[in-house]
C-alpha cells in the first residue's frame, strides 16, 4: 500500500472541515512536462506530414504563388484558367477581403497541382530501372535514355532537402513478375543442383504448375499487388517471422560488433552513457524526420519505412502468432545487470539527460549491492524459449499484478541495456577472443539478453559494446545504419576526458534507477525449463569470426569484378571443397527501391559459378580459361542481384504464391517442394558507408567488424561478411556442432584458401596479359570505376 500511495499524484476528499486536496507537485510537474512533450511531437508529426505530402515542392513556395496571384488579380490580369474569378463567384461578396481570399484559394489550387505533378513525375521516373543494368566497365558509354533520366531525377530529388519519409509517396510499388518468368529463372537456378533425371522431373512439375493452378494463384496475387502497398512485406513479416514458433535466440536474432581496432575508453559506465546518448540522438533524428534518407548514387531514394520501429518496439509472443508492438514514445530504458532489472529515466526536467548525467545513473547501478529475486536472474531465458510456451507462460503469470507492470516497462522501453561482468576482447594473435566476442553478442549466456526487444545494447566491463537485435521489425541494413552512425559519432564527438569518463558536469542530480518488482515463484518451473532449453541451444552453435587482411576490395576492383560477386564465388568454391557438392545458396538483397520493400533472395549457385568451381578443381584447365569462367560467373551473379533489386527475383514471388495456395486450400506439389528446399549456405553482406559522416581515409579504424547470425539449416552454414576497406574483410561463420558434416574452422580455412587461389589466378593472368598503355594519353590507367 505504501508504494500505491506514493504513486498517487493527486487526491481529493470531503471531510467535516470541508474539502481536503492533496497533490505531489513534482509528480504533477512530470505529468505536465510529459504532456507538453507529447503535444510537441504531435505538432512536429503534423508539420512533417504536410512537408512530406507536397515533396519535392517547398511549402514556402505557396506564399510565392499567393503573392503572384494577388499581384495578377489587382493588376488587372487573369490568373491561369481564370481561377480567381471562378472562385470569387462562389464567395458571399466581391469585397477586397473576399477577393484576397479568392486569390489565396486560386493560389492553393495552382500550388497543389504543381506539387502533385512534380510528385507523380518523380514517381514515374523512379519506376525506370534501366540505370541498374547499365555497364560500369571502363570506357563503356551510358545510354541516352538513362542520361536524360539521370538529369531529370537529379533535379527533382535535389530540388528540396528531403526528410526521412519525404520520398515515401514517390516510391513505386514492387512489381509482380509473371509466372512464366519466375519459372524460367527458377529452373535455371536449380540446374547445377540436380542431375538430369531430377531436373527433368522438376521441369515437369514447373510446367504443370504454370499451366494449371499457377494462373489462378497469380490472379489473386495480382489483385493483392494492386490493392496493397507491397504484395510481399506484410506476408513476409507474418509468416516468416511472427508465426515462427522456434526460439528467437540464434534462429532469428542477429548481432553487431564494436569498432574493434579502436578503444575510446575502458570505463564501462562512461561508454554506456555515451552510447545511450548517441542512440537517443539517432531516435530524435528519426522522430523529427531529420535523418537523411539513403540515396543510391546520391539521387535514387531507398524506402525509409523500417526506421519507424527502430526504438520503443517489442515482439510479444502469442499462442499461434506473435505481435509487434510499437510505442509512440518512451522516456526510459531498462538496464540489466547481474540478473537485476532497472528502470532508468532518460528524460527529466524537460530534456534528455546528458552523457555525464547518464553516467551517474549507470554508476549507481554498477555500485548497487542488489541481488536478483528468486527466478529473476534467468527470467530472460523465457524470451529465448519456444514462442508458444513463452506465450502460455506470459498469459498465465504476466497478465496482471507486478509481473504485468514490470514486463510492460521492459516492452515499452526505448531499448534494453545489458551491463556485462566480462570483457569483449580482440587480439589478432588470439582469434578465439573475437569468436567469443561474437558468441556473447549472438546469444550471451541465454538469459542476459532480452531477445523480444527491438535491440539490446551490450556493454562489457572493458568498455567494448555490441548489440543483439530482433529481426521482425527491420532488416539488418537499418540496424547497421544506426550502429554505424553511433560508432562514427562516438569518435567525432570526443566525448571522453583523459581519465576515460564522459565530459561535462551534471546540472542536477539525475533520478536514480529503480528496481523492477517481480513475483516469479509461481513460474519458476517454466523459467528453469527455458534456461535448460536455451543452454542446450547455445551449446549446439559454434561461431568463427575470420579477419582477412591479405587483401580486400582494392584488389578485387583491379580485377574489374564486383567485390560482392567476387566473395560469393569464393564462398561457392570454399563450400564445394568443404562439402564435396553444390548446395542451394541464399544471399540477401534489398528491394528498398520500392515502397515498403524489404529483401529478396539472390541465388549465387548458378550454371556459370558451378562451371568455374569445377574448372578450379580440374588441373587440366588453363589459367585463362579459369579467369574467363570466373568473369562469366560474376557477370551472371550481378545480373541476378540486379534482377532481385528491381523486383524480378524468384523466391518472394514463389513464397507469395504458396501463401495464396494455403488460403485457397489447394495443394501444389511444385510449391511444396520448392518451399521445403534447405538453404545449406545462407549468406549476407553487411552494408557500411550508409552515413556520409564515415571517412575511412581520415579514420581507418572507425569501422565495425560487422555482425552475424545463426545457421539457417541444421546441416549448413550461416555466413555474414563485411568488406571493411581496401585490404580488410570480416567473415562471421556459424554452424551447428551437432552436425558432423559442418565445421566453422574448416570452412574458414577453405574461404582463406579460395580467396588466395583466386588472387594467385588473377596475378598470373595480369602477368601474362599486362595492360597496354594508351598512346594518346599520359594519364595512368584506373580501374576503380569498374564496380
Amino acid at each position: 500500500m505504501a508504494e500505491a500511495h506514493s504513486a498517487v499524484a493527486f487526491s481529493f476528499a470531503i471531510t467535516h472541515d470541508g474539502f481536503d486536496i492533496n497533490y505531489d507537485h513534482e509528480v504533477l510537474n512530470l505529468v505536465w512536462n510529459s504532456g507538453v512533450r507529447s503535444w510537441k511531437k504531435r505538432v512536429a508529426r503534423a508539420r512533417n506530414g504536410v512537408r512530406n505530402g507536397v515533396y519535392p515542392a517547398h511549402i514556402q513556395s505557396l506564399w510565392l504563388i499567393s503573392a503572384i496571384a494577388l499581384g495578377l488579380h489587382f493588376a488587372g490580369y487573369q490568373a491561369p484558367f481564370n481561377l480567381t474569378n471562378r472562385v470569387l463567384v462562389h464567395l458571399p461578396s466581391n469585397t477586397i477581403n473576399w477577393q484576397v481570399t479568392a486569390c489565396f484559394v486560386a493560389a492553393l489550387i495552382v500550388w497543389l497541382s504543381i506539387c502533385f505533378t512534380m510528385r507523380y513525375t518523380l514517381k514515374l521516373l523512379l519506376m525506370y530501372k534501366g540505370w541498374m543494368y547499365e555497364s560500369r566497365a571502363p570506357g563503356s558509354r551510358v545510354s541516352v535514355p538513362t542520361m536524360l533520366w539521370v538529369a531529370v531525377v537529379r533535379v527533382l530529388s535535389s530540388w528540396n532537402k528531403p526528410g526521412l519519409y519525404s520520398f515515401q509517396g514517390s516510391l513505386p510499388r514492387l512489381p509482380l513478375p509473371s509466372v512464366e518468368d519466375t519459372m524460367r529463372r527458377y529452373l535455371r537456378s536449380v540446374r547445377p543442383l540436380l542431375d538430369d533425371a531430377n531436373y527433368t522431373r522438376m521441369e515437369g512439375l514447373a510446367k504443370e504448375f504454370q499451366q494449371t493452378i499457377g494462373k489462378k494463384l497469380q490472379w489473386y496475387l495480382r489483385l493483392k499487388s494492386w490493392w496493397s502497398t507491397n504484395y510481399v512485406s506484410d506476408w513476409w513479416e507474418e509468416y516468416v517471422y511472427l508465426r515462427g514458433r522456434g526460439p528467437l535466440c540464434v534462429n532469428s536474432n542477429f548481432y553487431g560488433t564494436d569498432a574493434i581496432f579502436m578503444n575510446l575508453t575502458n570505463k564501462q559506465a562512461a561508454r554506456a552513457a555515451n552510447v545511450i546518448s548517441l542512440l537517443l540522438n539517432f531516435r530524435r533524428l528519426i522522430e523529427h524526420q531529420e535523418l537523411q534518407p539513403i540515396m543510391v548514387q546520391g539521387m535514387i531514394p531507398l524506402c525509409s519505412w523500417q526506421y519507424e520501429r527502430t526504438f520503443n518496439t517489442a515482439r510479444v509472443p502469442g499462442l499461434e502468432t506473435d505481435r509487434i508492438i510499437h510505442y509512440r514514445d518512451s522516456n526510459h530504458i531498462v538496464v540489466l545487470h547481474k540478473g537485476c532489472y532497472y528502470k532508468m529515466l532518460i528524460y527529466y526536467k524537460g530534456r534528455i539527460l546528458r552523457p555525464c548525467e547518464l553516467q551517474v545513473q549507470i554508476e549507481d547501478i554498477l555500485k548497487a549491492k542488489a541481488t536478483p529475486l528468486e527466478g529473476e536472474e534467468h527470467l530472460a531465458a523465457l524470451t529465448a524459449w519456444n514462442r508458444t510456451k513463452w506465450a502460455d507462460a506470459r498469459n498465465t503469470y504476466f497478465s496482471r499484478g507486478v509481473n504485468h507492470v514490470s514486463l510492460r516497462t521492459i516492452e515499452s522501453a526505448a531499448f534494453v541495456l545489458s551491463l556485462d561482468d566480462e570483457p569483449f576482447e580482440f587480439d589478432l594473435a588470439r582469434p578465439e577472443l573475437l569468436d567469443n566476442f561474437g558468441k556473447k553478442l549472438l546469444h550471451g549466456n541465454g538469459y542476459n539478453r532480452w531477445f523480444d526487444k527491438c535491440f539490446t545494447v551490450c556493454v562489457a566491463n572493458n568498455g567494448r559494446v555490441g548489440f543483439n537485435a530482433e529481426h521482425t521489425w527491420s532488416d539488418a541494413a537499418i540496424a547497421s545504419h544506426m550502429w554505424e552512425n553511433l560508432i562514427v559519432d562516438d569518435l567525432a564527438t570526443d566525448g571522453y576526458d583523459e581519465s576515460g569518463n564522459t565530459k561535462g558536469t551534471p546540472e542536477f542530480q539525475p533520478p536514480l534507477p529503480t528496481r523492477l518488482s517481480w513475483d516469479l515463484k509461481p513460474c519458476l518451473t517454466q523459467i528453469e525449463e527455458a534456461t535448460i532449453d536455451v543452454t542446450k541451444l547455445i551449446n549446439e552453435v559454434n561461431l568463427r569470426i575470420l579477419v582477412h587482411q591479405e587483401y580486400g576490395k582494392g584488389f578485387m576492383k583491379k580485377c574489374r569484378l564486383s567485390p560482392d560477386a567476387y566473395i560469393q564465388m569464393a564462398l561457392q568454391l570454399a563450400y564445394y571443397r568443404d562439402a564435396g557438392r553444390f548446395s542451394l545458396t541464399y544471399e540477401a538483397s534489398m528491394t528498398r527501391l520500392f515502397r515498403e520493400g524489404r529483401t529478396e533472395t539472390v541465388r549465387p549457385c548458378t550454371i556459370e559459378s558451378a562451371a568455374w568451381v569445377k574448372a578450379m578443381q580440374n588441373s587440366n584447365t588453363t589459367n585463362d580459361e579459369r579467369v574467363k569462367l570466373l568473369q562469366d560467373a560474376c557477370d551472371r551473379h550481378q545480373l541476378g542481384y540486379q534482377d532481385a533489386m528491381c523486383g524480378n527475383g524468384i523466391d518472394r514471388h514463389l513464397f507469395c504464391l504458396y501463401v495464396v495456395s494455403k488460403y485457397l486450400e489447394v495443394d501444389s506439389p511444385f510449391l511444396n517442394e520448392v518451399l521445403s528446399e534447405p538453404w545449406r549456405l545462407s549468406t549476407s553482406q553487411t552494408p557500411h558507408g550508409q552515413t556520409p559522416k564515415m571517412d575511412l581515409k581520415k579514420h581507418p579504424n572507425c569501422i565495425s567488424a560487422g555482425g552475424g547470425f545463426g545457421p539457417v539449416a541444421d546441416d549448413g552454414y550461416g555466413v555474414s561478411y563485411i568488406i571493411a576497406g581496401e585490404n580488410l574483410i570480416f567473415f562471421h561463420i556459424s554452424a551447428k556442432t551437432t552436425c558432423q558434416q559442418t565445421n566453422v574452422h574448416r570452412f574458414s580455412e577453405n574461404i582463406v584458401q579460395a580467396l588466395g587461389d583466386i588472387r594467385s589466378m588473377f596475378e598470373q593472368h595480369m602477368k601474362d596479359h599486362p595492360p597496354k598503355p594508351k598512346a594518346s594519353s599520359t594519364k595512368p590507367l584506373t580501374n576503380g570505376s569498374s564496380t
